[in-house]
């Protein structure tokens, strides 16, 4: 079997895969659409169930659950889990088409709205409706009286942030499938079609549609479930949800982190080929669920697969899990994530994971992240490795990876390619330097940032052979945070991180930014900086370099070059276009050759290579004592000739 170089961990050690095929001892299927469907039927295939939770109630270990196409409105709800991963309880699509499990219902009835103010001139052409809720929809839980966030509020700095979204209803309105936006005044419908607003008690809605459309010519859903998929008691294990879809939940910002797909603090399941759109706050949850629980003796959270999913406009985070070991999450594409702008609950992320422990994160696609991260590992993280993935255009981005309060072990990011961070920062608070009063001004403005790569009172961070481009402010970034401790814990010093055969291109303020001389850079590639991109901010003063002084003052990049040329991305192919660049630097005389400055791509130099990496973004090893920097072993084919 040929070795998966993708899955070796920084410890040296290859990641614990634990799948094994199931002979499926029993099989129960599903049919929303098959007039011969009963839930009073025996669940075989030619008498099936018509609700997936009849057979998620019948389900025992060594069950598969095949599912006809159809729309399920429903929240499955599995009774029990399997026993191993010889004997799990699968749910899988059948295979005649898109299986859709929605937690929204199809409403009607509306009549206009009347009897509020609009605060402004009489317009005819404002049409706004109304729709009383049916208490018979709501089973136990009406969205549309419980706020976005109720439970842990601890975190938010409310002097910071406007709690519009926070307290904004739980409740979606859908028209064909997409969502209407929620405003907090009814008066603002008539200031914005496609709205909607919710009464103060939760039993009505009123809304305007986009051009003023008839509701009756549309398809109209009320989301009335939080979640699609949900076990009703904690610890259920070896699951596995398969070619599923789900849509519509009304899930809550974390914290508890509660996702319209959950594991609810169960290990080893299997989540893949799935689809996830538009859930409110949280898209899939794997861990712990909330860090007021209290922990069992030997108990396991993680260790689950979330494997070529396709995770879509989640509120807040697509991802979710707290205390996880063992997680491997790979070939997912996880777009449009943070649409709520809830970014100071400080749990907004693609994927945000608490005290990660061994987990492989490879391959994934993360586009047009809003106001979060695409990656978050928030404290206590040993031993993960993330590799091969693209995090690509983030939206009012502060970072696109951020390893925060990790003080023990190594965590190695290789062969990314992180592009495009613009920071997400208020334009007016940068102070206006006139003349040369801010020439002589070191430290960096807090109020400007966009990272590649953010290290918060995080030891021993590796990176390297990973593309970081079009950063607003740094490729990569790191400050120590001396008094943030948990327990019997010390505080982090951002010390000992290894910058390693990197390319660096296009990054705002600087490429690479140590907190102090304690760290490593080396064979790094720098294409396209401005002036005093390499920096070390301690002991004071601080110091903007550029490579030669960076060599000689601090010994780092010893192999490093400069270069100066074109990078395109072509997210497709998770591949890069290197073209010799139309404009040339601007440099006084002299500076360019000081500089070495290398014009022509194929001219970069192989640099020694570095221990850890040993295959490069398409698994293709690397072999022999040098590399190129970057995340390509090879540049035939990436690079072209004008």
């Amino acid at each position: 079997m040929e070795k998966d170089y993708s899955a070796i961990l920084p410890d040296g050690s290859s990641f614990r895969f634990w799948e094994k095929e199931t002979v499926w001892q029993r099989e129960l299927f599903v049919s929303a659409d098959d007039p011969a469907a009963s839930d009073e039927n025996d669940g075989s295939e030619a008498a099936p169930f018509r609700t997936i939770g009849r057979a998620a109630a019948e389900a025992v270990p060594g069950t598969r659950v095949r599912i006809h196409a159809g729309l399920y409105r429903e929240c499955v709800r599995p009774a029990r889990g399997g026993e191993d991963a010889e004997h799990m309880i699968s749910f899988e699509a059948y295979g005649d088409g898109d299986v859709i499990v929605r937690a929204s219902e199809k409403v009607s009835d509306f009549i206009p709205s009347e009897g509020w103010m609009l605060r402004m001139p009489e317009d005819g052409d404002i049409r706004i409706w109304e729709y009383d809720l049916d208490p018979d929809l709501f089973r136990g839980y009406n969205p549309f009286c419980a706020v976005n966030i109720l439970h842990d509020r601890l975190f938010i700095e409310y002097d910071k942030t406007d709690m519009t979204p926070y307290l904004n209803r739980r409740g979606c309105v859908f028209c064909d499938g997409k969502p209407l936006t929620q405003v907090p005044l009814y008066y603002m419908m008539g200031r914005q079609d496609n709205t909607y607003w919710v009464e103060a008690n939760g039993q009505k809605v009123h809304f305007r549609l986009a051009g003023d459309a008839d509701p009756k010519d549309h398809l109209i859903e009320v989301t009335v479930r939080e979640q699609c998929f949900a076990p009703d008691k904690p610890f259920l294990n070896y699951i596995k949800v398969k070619g599923l879809t789900f849509e519509h939940a009304a899930t809550g910002a974390p914290v508890p982190q509660r996702g319209a797909v959950s594991a609810y603090r169960g290990h080893h399941w299997i989540i893949e080929d799935c689809d996830i759109n538009w859930s409110n706050g949280v898209a899939v949850d794997v861990g712990n669920e909330c860090w007021h629980h209290t922990h069992r003796e030997g108990e396991v959270i993680g260790y689950s697969v979330i494997r070529n999913c396709r995770i879509r406009d989640a509120g807040v985070c697509g991802i979710a899990g707290l205390f996880a070991e063992g997680m491997l999450i790979e070939d997912n594409e996880i777009e449009g994530t943070g649409w709520q702008k809830m970014e100071l609950s400080w749990e907004a992320g693609a994927i945000k994971l608490h005290n990660s422990v061994n987990a492989l994160i490879r391959r994934n696609v993360f586009r047009n992240t809003l106001r979060a991260d695409h990656l978050w590992l928030d404290c206590g993280n040993e031993n993960n490795r993330i590799t091969g993935n693209l995090f690509l255009d983030g939206i009012e981005q502060r970072e696109a990876i951020f390893i925060e309060c990790t003080r023990e072990g190594i965590n190695l990011i290789d062969n990314n390619i992180i592009w495009n961070v613009p920071g997400r920062f208020d334009p007016e608070k940068v102070p206006k330097e006139p003349g040369s009063s801010g020439w002589y001004k070191l430290r960096e403005n807090d109020a400007v940032n966009g990272y590649g790569i953010y290290g918060e009172g995080t030891d021993r961070l590796y990176i390297a052979h990973n593309l970081i481009g079009r950063c607003r402010h740094s490729g990569y970034y790191a400050k120590p945070v001396g008094f943030r401790m948990h327990g019997m814990e010390r505080g982090g010093t951002s010390r000992d991180a290894r910058i390693i055969n990197n390319i660096f291109y296009e990054c705002g303020e600087a490429a690479i930014d140590f907190p102090t001389r304690d760290n490593q850079a080396e064979g790094n590639l720098y294409v396209k900086m401005q002036g005093g991109y390499l920096r070390v901010m301690y002991p004071e003063p601080e110091v903007c370099l550029n490579l030669p002084a960076w060599q000689e003052f601090c010994g780092f990049d010893k192999n490093g070059e400069n270069a100066w040329f074109d990078i395109e991305i072509d997210a497709e192919k998770k591949t890069a276009v290197f073209r010799t660049a139309q404009e040339k630097p601007f440099a006084m005389p002299r500076q360019l050759e000081r500089l070495n400055m290398i014009m022509d791509p194929r001219k970069v130099r192989r640099v020694p290579a570095t221990d850890g990496v040993p295959c490069d973004i398409t698994g293709t090893p690397r072999t022999g004592d040098d590399a190129l920097p970057g995340p390509f072993a090879d540049w035939n084919g990436l690079v072209v000739s004008d």
